[in-house]
């Protein structure tokens, strides 16, 4: 793991995980198209352009890396649901390219970001396991699943090992808060601009919210094994939307209404998975509990808003 290309690495997930890389002494290209960067990319090589272009395929040729980590994403749930072809176009055949562009490079290992919160749909049982059915309600799911096949079949016919780390919902510092998804870093930027927090729905469905910081970890020990399948990558506990926004609010130190609007289309009930395999595969353990995650995350918002003074986490 000498010499990693990260695709998405100047984004949210992308940038705590590349530092991580770059700590350990890992040469790292980032390959980014900037639709999404965070405000504190990595110090990192960077190329400014979609992962599965010509372009990008030409450069990981000549990086010649050991490893891929794909985090590089275009859109989600609610964009896929508008447009689900469009959705395969930009997204799932970009990440096909980029898989196969590392092969061809000799790249021997590939980790790809997936979505636990998505692949399996409204689960009959939770936690839910790696064994479970992949029953996708919304495109974005259907997507990610569709990834996951490619991946497997490219390893098996060029004997590279794969991992798909199947995320629960991501949140913590540097996320965007002013797109459609990311309900914490929304309700946080609402909060700073002195808007109140939304809840679509009831509030009464569940995710299960993974600090950014364990996600990076898992990543990096994604990479450093040989397993090849799917990992979920959760806490193995539901927390409601309405318990998070009222977290945060609590947080603020304001006392604030909460907006409540219309449930979004393709979304899922409940969610939560089960996180017994990625501790026995690679050695991961969730150990950033919902509510100290979400103070951090908090603070971090706050600060920045403030004029970035200890902003950076």
């Amino acid at each position: 793991m000498k010499k990693v290309v990260v695709t998405g690495g100047a984004g949210f997930i992308g940038s705590h995980t590349v530092e991580r890389l770059m700590a350990a002494g890992a040469k790292v290209l980032v390959i980014d198209d900037m639709t999404h960067a965070c405000p504190e990319p990595p110090a990192a090589e960077t190329l400014n352009a979609d992962c599965g272009s010509e372009e990008a395929a030409r450069a990981i040729a000549d990086f010649k890396p050991d490893a891929l980590l794909h985090l590089a994403s275009k859109g989600g749930v609610q964009v896929a649901a508008r447009d689900p072809a469009g959705h395969m176009r930009r997204s799932v055949a970009s990440s096909v390219a980029v898989y196969d562009a590392a092969i061809k490079a000799g790249a021997r290992r590939i980790v790809t970001a997936s979505s636990g919160g998505t692949i399996y749909g409204d689960a009959k049982s939770l936690p839910a396991r790696e064994s479970f059915p992949a029953q996708p309600l919304s495109a974005y799911g259907a997507g990610k699943r569709s990834e996951e096949v490619y991946l497997e079949a490219l390893g098996r016919r060029s004997g590279v090992s794969t991992l798909a780390l199947r995320y629960g919902n991501v949140y913590g510092p540097r996320q965007d808060g002013t797109g459609e998804a990311g309900v914490i870093a929304i309700t946080c930027t609402r909060l700073l601009s002195g808007q109140q927090p939304r809840i679509f729905g009831d509030g009464l469905q569940t995710r299960d919210f993974v600090f950014v910081g364990d996600i990076a970890d898992a990543n990096v020990l994604g990479l450093k094994s040989a397993r090849s399948g799917a990992l979920n990558v959760g806490t193995g506990k539901e927390t409601s939307v309405a318990e998070v926004v009222d977290i945060i609010v609590s947080a603020s130190g304001t006392e604030s209404a909460i907006e409540m609007a219309p449930a979004k289309e393709s979304e899922v009930r409940r969610v939560c998975l089960d996180p017994r395999r990625a501790g026995t595969w690679i050695r991961w353990h969730p150990r950033i509990d919902v509510h100290d995650g979400l103070r951090e995350t908090w603070t971090w918002f706050a600060a920045r808003a403030a004029g970035g003074a200890g902003a950076r986490a």
